[in-house]
């Protein structure tokens, strides 16, 4: 029923060395593993020491930036005189104490600026006083004023507000200032709107040049077409009824 036991033909090979007693064809050699454990485990250590090393260099160097820093002499604060002698300043506009005056443009090619002058326009039509308008767009003489009342390295920016002859701001001040309720103050004693449209230019605040009926144009027998000096780029020449003189 069972085989007899017999002696097997596969012989094993003694492969055992004095130098390593325990080490078998079939496995690897247990000093060669742990000579690698031993191999493995020194390089963190030295890349441990390096890391360390690394940190105590800069370590080192903030300290020596920290010492150079602190030998520095402290900066002086700007003196207030000259801080305020440094920023631009912006001057009135004589003759308009009793009024308020805006610059804008009707234009709508940029978008936020258009918006932003309608509606400093309409913040200010509803406080009912004497408001002088004046469109970049119509005339090219307002730009100018506005150049030499802000100063010709300030960035231009529409609109700019005027009340009582004394500079605002832009579309930002002026909704911070009437939110705040702060706006009706700089009104206060501005004499009143008249009521009603102007017959003449019919709000518009220009009519057309009656040298030049518009063209900008004059024509002379001795020199021919010459620009017309009585009206701006347009043909225009602000009405004599509801506007106030430039400057």
């Amino acid at each position: 029923m069972w085989r007899p036991w017999g002696k097997s033909t596969v012989q094993i090979h003694n492969t055992s060395s004095p130098s390593s007693p325990f080490s078998f064809s079939s496995f690897k050699d247990i000093q060669t593993l742990c000579a690698d454990d031993n191999e493995h485990s020194q390089q963190p250590t030295n890349a441990a020491a390096r890391r360390t090393s690394a940190i105590f260099h800069r370590v080192r160097v903030a300290n020596s930036l920290l010492r150079a820093w602190s030998t520095r002499p402290p900066t002086q604060p700007q003196d207030e005189n000259s801080a305020k002698q440094s920023e631009p300043s912006i001057s009135s506009i004589p003759g308009a104490e009793k009024r308020i005056v805006v610059y804008f443009t009707s234009l709508r090619v940029v978008r936020p600026t258009f918006e932003d002058c309608r509606t400093v326009r309409s913040i200010l039509r509803g406080f009912r006083v004497s408001l002088d308008e004046r469109d970049l767009a119509m005339d090219h003489g307002f730009l100018t004023e506005l150049q030499q009342i802000l100063g010709q390295h300030t960035k231009l920016t529409l609109p700019r507000v005027f009340i009582g002859g004394r500079y605002i701001g832009g579309a930002d001040e002026v909704r911070t200032l009437h939110e705040a309720g702060e706006l009706k103050k700089f009104v206060e004693g501005l004499p009143a709107q008249e009521p009603g449209v102007c017959d003449t230019c019919g709000g518009y605040r220009f009519i057309l040049c009656v040298e030049c009926s518009g063209s900008h144009k004059l024509y002379t027998e001795k020199n021919g077409f010459k620009s017309c000096t009585s009206c701006n780029e347009n043909g225009l020449i602000r009405c004599p009824s509801c506007s106030c003189a430039p400057l």
